[in-house]
This record gives C-alpha cells, sequence and structure tokens, in this order.
C-alpha cells in the first residue's frame, strides 16, 4: 500500500493490532507499525500520540453513548436512558466482534494496557455521569447510574466477545440490565 492511500488511520490501527497479536504489545514498535500500514513514523504520531493510543481511542464511543443518553427525552428514567445508550454503543459495535475479540486479547495480556483500560472506563463514567445531571439526575443517582452503566457495558462487553456467544451485543446489555433489575428489586439474579 502506498502513503498515498487512504485511511491512515484505519490502516495503523489494523497493522498494531496484527503486530500486538503476533508478536505482543512490548516487542512491537511505532516503527513496526507504521511499517506494516504502509506509512511513516510522522504519520504515525499525526494520528496516535503513542503505540497504546492505537488501542484505546475512544472518543467516539464517548460521544456515541453521552450523545444517546442526552437525546433521551428528561421524563425518562436514569436507567432506561442508560439503556439507550447502551443500544446505541451496541450498534456502533455490531460487525466489530472479531476485532473486538483481538483487541481485548491484546489487552488482557498486558498489565499496563489493563490498567489504561480502567482510565477510560473511569472517564467513560464521569462524562456519564455529567450528561445524567445535565438531564436533571441529582446526586447520588447520576454518579450510581453511571458507575452502574459502565459495569454493564464491561460485563456485558466481556460476555459478548466470548466465543460461545452468538448474540447481538444489544441483547446481551439488555439482558444485564434487566438482571440488575431484579436484583435491586429483591429478586437473586438468574
Amino acid at each position: 500500500m502506498g502513503r498515498w492511500e487512504p485511511n491512515a488511520r484505519g490502516r495503523l490501527a489494523q497493522a498494531a493490532l496484527e503486530l500486538y497479536s503476533e508478536r505482543g504489545f512490548e516487542q512491537t514498535t511505532v516503527a513496526e507499525i507504521a511499517k506494516r500500514a504502509g506509512l511513516t513514523e510522522r504519520t504515525f504520531f499525526r494520528h496516535y500520540a503513542d503505540k497504546r493510543e492505537v488501542l484505546f481511542d475512544g472518543a467516539g464511543l464517548q460521544d456515541l453513548l453521552v450523545g444517546a443518553v442526552a437525546g433521551v427525552p428528561g421524563t425518562v428514567a436514569p436507567i432506561d436512558a442508560l439503556a439507550v445508550g447502551l443500544d446505541s454503543v451496541s450498534e456502533a459495535f455490531a460487525d466489530r466482534r472479531a476485532y473486538a475479540r483481538k483487541r481485548q486479547a491484546v489487552i488482557v495480556a498486558n498489565a499496563e494496557l489493563q490498567e489504561r483500560e480502567l482510565m477510560k472506563l473511569a472517564s467513560l463514567s464521569a462524562a456519564l455521569a455529567d450528561t445524567l445531571r445535565l438531564r436533571g439526575v441529582p446526586e447520588p443517582a447520576a454518579s450510581l447510574t453511571a458507575e452502574t452503566g459502565i459495569a454493564v457495558f464491561k460485563v456485558g462487553f466481556e460476555r459478548w466477545i466470548a466465543v460461545s456467544e452468538e448474540r447481538d451485543m444489544s441483547q446481551v446489555m439488555r439482558e444485564l440490565l434487566d438482571e440488575l433489575r431484579d436484583l435491586t428489586a429483591g429478586g437473586r439474579g438468574a
């Protein structure tokens, strides 16, 4: 591939994931990623701050979740607004299960990447809590709903990428939310 070809960012992300899967995160250099993508290191750094950020380009995910929750009428219960947000995120992952599985395998194999993943989830929770507060949800309900939503997303995502799982992500997320509702209503869960 020549340097002039489109989608440099996507090519870099794909090359990085391939190399991380083949060689390991620590053993892979930015130069190798750029070369595999048919680009220069300079181009890599135009798109990503460092080789970790290739795996954590989550601004789109945050915008999607927060935007969906913000767009729900104020009369809708916070947990139901959260469900709309999770549905929106699920749609974005619809055709990305294989990529998500590879990405998660790379993250699980590296403590630094696991820590970065937790930081990104915390940031996502904070943005979600801010959005709920702007919708008029008082504290501590806004923070509790946001943290709960991220927990549902995390557990649901891990279930969804399991080799044995064939359902859509939205089905997995809705099932977990229903189980959570049952638990908080005094049930014992599934």
